[in-house]
């Protein structure tokens, strides 16, 4: 990309402010992912919980000098030598722009939309077509109103084909995509439920995709889909659209003849005109079928000769959805994204590694590129600087490309013909307290090299959804006014989710405040790198001096609390520090009470130690709607005293008493700041759809044995066996966070799709489910004990508990696995 911003400023019909030759090479959009480039173009987006107007002078000190805004203000005097585009819409600006960038190239552009599979038949597709064309496709699931731009600008001479996916969440928004994608050939895979919230009904959310095919030349779709071929067919009668449809149908170009599933492969046979033929791919499940189907019929219609089609399909791999992470050796942290490698998803793949602010040192070890479209040289030439931009220290390169293109990375580095030879040559005292990025392609098996990184622990491990947390804080961002700050709970390992895992993310995402219980916690995330301030929620008074020393600011409850506090800060001669005021509104656990109130504050008037950084309550009863009464006299009481303390102390303290139910239930008492817990966690008082799945407590079977009727199963003979069962032992028990109170047919895991009882008593590391009515298990399988079905408030009820107990009780030697997807 080579653009001038005088040409920029002229195609968006916008002032100029500045330098107007200046040359850009690249968009950004998000100041948290930006390593220093002068040639960089950053759009000021504007959202209802974002505004890139905020981080323009953070940007600036970082190198950029061109920003494209929606408001000067005075940034031309507060920022010399940088230049501004002025216009009245960000987005509207950057979708603009990607719409010219597109126009610029006339070679084939394929659009893929759908509900579902969108970005597997985009994956395979590409690789597919990759020994017939370089390729470009969007990074990862870019389909968004952002998303689609930021792909387009990805586009460049050096390609022969893209690959662009298209998704929607609410009416009118497929409109500006299909302007910027212009696809010559669509792929529609199919209409679903996902994101159907925002539309009356299938249909119209049907109708708003197929938007995305108003000028394409040819639409690929199952015709086994009625409401897909009825709008799809009237669409052609009004247009030139031709249809090239799959299925069952006998009026389909391809007719899906038969599969027949042998061990882990389809056989598919179909007809073709007068032709028939048959293939293999190496999966088994209808959704993997369906997107094959549409790849088939794509490369078809791109005229493949089926003889060279067959081959590739039955070496299609699987698409890696996530990344990993996961506890290394000798303190490392693992980042595994190893099943497909190029350079969009690498650049993705490194930000989040720049996000594991708990080691100062990074390690990548990358494969060969393969199938990236570019010519070696010039790839490799791109990934060292890409690396050298995202703060890599040290990279270990595999395979024989990268290994000719050594000179282009730092010294530092190293390089293997095969991941062979990298273990062979693995020292593990080489890897200490590193963040170490895994990025590889997958016939290079990285999965080996990951076996030798990784912690060894148990198979039964706690899968934290990074995207599913980040999803409930927007969720509730989304339910606050403008300028309400957001403290979020991450005491008790984060609800048991993790320590610096969760806050690293919470940090990215700018959260104003983090919240613990211990001091020794908030300890645990300063030297894991995390610098947002840091409320310690029950600070014992021997550790104030700890406190100070890592910058963490204490709740003071009681005279003695302040008291002891402002010695401490005597001795060191600090002045100004922050607290935080608790008021006991009707908890009765910790706070100053009304009656204290007066004497509270002649107290702080002659404490020139301390700030009194925010005032605070505890609402008792947020989501019982039986004691809104209640709750309602906490809010009033709290907000009349803590007014009292603000006028005294001359200046507005931060007021702040809601909780995640509160957020929901009562938002006229958001005041200053929000205290957000188990909701970020995944639970929600009265919007449970709203909210996605953080946690999923995952185990395996270990052992399957017939056990004859009469017989019993587990410590005190609790279990006994009315029919001849199928017993499958699971290597969890309650020193791994399952209760007892499950035992007994009271809790049920899910294994392949059921829900199955556990049998007798939970003992300390194991457990007992009986699997007599599954009519297919074997040893080795998965089983989830709460994630989506069952869950944890399903498991919750069971127990007659809160989900609260449940997440803070699974065990720290269950091993935790972060998911970014």
């Amino acid at each position: 990309m080579s653009y001038s911003l005088n040409s920029i400023s002229k195609l968006l019909d916008a002032k100029l402010y500045g330098n107007s030759e200046l040359t850009i090479a690249s968009v950004l959009i998000d100041s948290r992912k930006y390593f220093a480039s002068k040639n960089s173009l950053f759009f000021a987006l504007v959202g209802e919980q974002h505004d890139g107007h905020r981080f323009i002078g953070e940007l600036h000190s970082k190198g950029v000098v061109a920003f494209v805004v929606s408001r000067i203000d005075n940034y031309p005097e507060l920022y010399p030598n940088t230049s501004f585009i002025e216009v009245n819409n960000t987005l509207e600006a950057l979708q603009k722009f990607a719409t010219f960038h597109r126009s610029k190239f006339s070679y084939p552009v394929i659009g893929v939309t759908g509900s579902n599979g969108k970005t597997i038949v985009k994956e395979w597709l590409s690789q597919l077509l990759a020994p017939d064309k370089r390729i470009i496709r969007s990074p990862k699931s870019f389909n968004s109103q952002v998303g689609v731009p930021l792909s387009v600008f990805e586009m460049s001479s050096e390609y022969e084909m893209a690959i662009l996916e298209a998704g929607i969440s609410k009416p009118n928004e497929m409109v500006n995509l299909e302007k910027i994608i212009a696809p010559e050939i669509g792929i529609i895979t199919n209409i679903g439920a996902a994101h159907q919230e925002n539309f009356n009904d299938i249909d119209s959310k049907a109708k708003e995709k197929m938007k995305l095919f108003a000028n394409s030349k040819v639409l690929i779709y199952c015709k086994d889909h009625p409401l897909i071929d009825s709008l799809a067919k009237a669409q052609a009668s009004k247009s030139d659209l031709q249809l090239f449809t799959w299925g069952k149908s006998n009026d389909a170009d391809i007719r899906l003849v038969e599969i027949e599933k042998i061990a882990s492969k389809s056989k598919i046979k179909l007809q073709h005109r007068e032709n028939s033929f048959e293939f293999f791919i190496p999966f088994t499940d209808e959704a993997s079928i369906e997107n094959a189907m549409h790849c088939l019929c794509a490369m078809v219609y791109l005229g493949l000769d089926i003889n060279s089609i067959s081959p590739r399909m039955s070496n299609l791999l699987p698409v890696a959805m996530r990344l990993e992470l996961k506890e290394g050796v000798n303190g490392c942290t693992i980042i595994n994204d190893s099943y497909n490698s190029d350079i969009g998803s690498l650049s993705i793949a490194l930000d989040f590694l720049a996000q594991q602010r708990q080691h100062s040192k990074r390690i990548l070890i990358l494969s060969d590129i393969l199938q990236s479209g570019q010519k070696p040289e010039s790839l490799y030439r791109d990934v060292a600087k890409l690396i050298g931009e995202k703060g890599v220290d040290k990279t270990i390169g595999i395979g024989q490309d990268i290994g000719r293109f050594k000179d282009y990375f730092p010294k530092n580095s190293e390089f293997f013909t095969t991941s062979q030879d990298f273990i062979d040559s693995f020292l593990r005292q080489s890897f200490r307290s590193t963040a170490i990025l895994l990025k590889g392609s997958r016939p290079f098996q990285f999965e080996k090299i990951s076996a030798l990184l990784e912690q060894k622990t148990h198979r039964t491990v706690l899968e934290i959804n990074l995207n599913a947390l980040a999803h409930n804080l927007n969720y509730f961002r989304g339910l606050l006014k403008p300028n309400v700050k957001v403290m979020v709970m991450v005491k008790a390992f984060s609800y048991g989710s993790g320590s610096h895992e969760i806050a690293n993310l919470l940090q990215f995402h700018r959260v104003d405040y983090l919240g613990v219980a211990f001091t020794d916690e908030g300890i645990a995330l300063r030297e894991a790198g995390i610098t947002l301030p840091i409320v310690v929620l029950n600070p014992e008074f021997g550790s104030y001096d700890l406190m100070i020393e890592y910058n963490l600011e204490p709740e003071i409850f009681s005279f003695s609390s302040l008291n002891s506090f402002t010695t401490a800060l005597e001795k060191q001669g600090i002045t100004s520090y922050p607290i935080h005021l608790k008021i006991d509104t009707g908890m009765h656990r910790l706070g100053f009470e009304e009656s204290d109130i007066p004497s509270l504050i002649q107290r702080l008037k002659g404490l020139p130690n301390i700030k009194v950084q925010s005032i605070f309550s505890h609402l008792v009863a947020t989501d019982d709607s039986e004691l809104d009464g209640f709750t309602q006299n906490q809010i009033d009481r709290f907000k009349n005293l803590s007014e009292d303390i603000s006028k005294a102390v001359g200046y507005k303290p931060l007021i702040h008493i809601l909780n995640s139910a509160g957020i929901e239930r009562f938002p006229n008492a958001q005041f200053d700041m929000i205290r957000l817990g188990i909701g970020l966690y995944g639970v929600s008082a009265i919007h449970q759809h709203n909210i996605q799945n953080v946690s999923s407590l995952k185990t395996f079977i270990a052992q399957l044995r017939e056990v004859p009727a009469g017989e019993t199963v587990g410590y005190n003979r609790k279990g006994k066996l009315t029919r001849l069962s199928r017993i499958a032992t699971l290597p969890i028990g309650y020193a791994d966070g399952l209760n007892r109170r499950l035992s007994n047919g009271i809790g049920k895991v899910m294994i392949n799709g059921v829900l199955v009882p556990i049998v007798g008593n939970i003992s300390m590391d194991t457990c007992m489910v009986d699997v007599t009515d599954l009519p297919k298990v074997e040893e080795g399988d998965e089983v989830i004990v709460f994630g989506e079905n069952p869950t944890i408030i399903d498991l919750a009820m069971a127990m007659d508990t809160i989900p609260y107990e449940v997440l803070t009780s699974i065990s720290r030697r269950v091993k935790r696995i972060y998911i970014q997807e």
